[in-house]
């Protein structure tokens, strides 16, 4: 068996394409990433760098060119009947804010069941007992009073794990979760995200993580993916990744992590001026704009993905960072 038949997702020159009042815009473009059963991919980047996009992309929910391939299946051509059924049965998905995702006039136990009913054709009273064990699953107190709650009643941290429990609901090989601890403070962030950890272990399930916070995917993935301006600018193992930054764009995320031993008020490292419109992308590096190392190439040439010799780290960068993130 090649490393491409054990891959469970593999996205290959994805392109989304929207026509808008000015004009043709691709928030996701030539994107390449996979993922094998049981690993974590966090894709990272700020607001408006495609990444949501390209999940969309994934799910069919929006028209893309490309190669999506899914458990040996090519599934960026299927009709819509198709992609219903693997959407929530073979792939699962977890929003960023389940306040709004989760239906308000439905109880926790009819949100849970549905999936399940549609997917697996299971009935209400089997349904029930598989959504008491989902609840237990993802740490909810007190599961039995909890699936008689509708959704306002429950705190942010226990609607994230209902959300959870619902994407989980049919067995799903692949858990998209997108921005899943945005709205959390920070103990009930790491807590979601040891949840994840441990199913995606139990299960032997692939997670595409979602996340602005580089300092959020840290301990918890096996390779990150920078996204930036609908382009993949740096891809690498963890370990890899944190140890050996090459794109200025990475280290800016990094350098914007609070630290513990930050002295009180230090005013936080940011990335000036915004992230550039997709309608007036500048010509070559299209984090030229905004970068210190910025030279006469990066904004004329648009740099292409490279690899480190023997490593699997590539990077598109002119000028690439070659210290370590520690010196």
């Amino acid at each position: 068996m090649t490393v491409a038949d054990r891959r469970l997702l593999t996205v290959d020159n994805l392109r989304v394409e929207i026509q808008t009042g000015s004009g043709l815009i691709r928030p996701v473009d030539s994107v390449s990433i996979s993922l094998e059963s049981g690993e974590t991919l966090a894709l990272v980047g700020e607001s408006g760098s495609g990444k949501s996009m390209l999940c969309r992309a994934i799910l069919g929910l929006v028209p893309a060119h490309g190669k999506i391939l899914f458990d040996g299946r090519d599934i960026d051509c299927l009709p819509a009947s198709e992609m219903n059924r693997i959407r929530g049965k073979d792939i699962g998905v977890v929003l960023q804010d389940p306040l709004s995702s989760l239906n308000p006039v439905m109880t926790i136990a009819s949100q849970i069941i549905e999936p399940m009913r549609c997917h697996l054709g299971i009935r209400s009273r089997e349904g029930k007992e598989r959504a008491l064990a989902l609840l237990r699953d993802v740490g909810i107190p007190r599961p039995e009073e909890r699936l008689g709650c509708y959704p306002h009643q429950l705190s942010g941290g226990m609607r994230q794990r209902v959300a959870i429990a619902i994407a989980l609901a049919c067995g799903p090989k692949l858990l998209i979760a997108d921005e899943p601890t945005t709205a959390l403070d920070v103990s009930v962030q790491a807590e979601i995200l040891a949840l994840l950890a441990r199913l995606r272990q139990e299960r032997n399930m692939a997670i595409l993580l979602v996340s602005h916070d580089l300092g959020v995917v840290a301990g918890c993935a096996d390779s990150v993916a920078v996204m930036y301006a609908g382009r993949i600018v740096e891809q690498a193992p963890v370990t890899e990744l944190f140890g050996q930054m090459r794109m200025p764009y990475t280290r800016a995320l990094f350098d914007a992590i609070p630290r513990i031993e930050d002295p009180p008020r230090r005013r936080l490292p940011n990335i000036p001026d915004l992230p550039p419109d997709f309608a007036a992308l500048p010509p070559g590096c299209r984090f030229a704009p905004r970068c210190p190392r910025s030279g006469e190439r990066c904004r004329t040439e648009e740099p292409a993905l490279v690899c480190d010799e023997g490593k699997n780290h590539r990077y598109a960068c002119w000028f690439p960072i070659m210290n370590s993130v520690n010196q």
